[in-house]
């Protein structure tokens, strides 16, 4: 179970990312951020700015706080 935020993100990031059907590769083009970096942020090795969240929580269709939150 996640139990920091990094945890929580990259297990958010990821479920939100199949939930839409997106590939790493979708949801990078989309967000016009390289796959590599969408890979390293899903592996917690790198975090996103304040303006990467934004274009992700759009293309996800949900709220940026919805990346921090606990799933149950």
């Amino acid at each position: 179970m996640a139990n920091n935020i990094g945890e929580i993100f990259k297990t958010n990031l990821k479920f939100y990312r199949h939930k839409q059907g997106y590939t790493q590769e979708q949801l990078s083009e989309i967000c016009d951020i390289s796959t590599d970096y969408l890979s390293q942020m899903e592996r917690g090795k790198r975090t996103p700015s304040f303006k990467k969240l934004e274009l992700l929580a759009k293309a996800l269709k949900i709220e940026v706080y919805q990346l921090f939150m606990l799933l149950s």
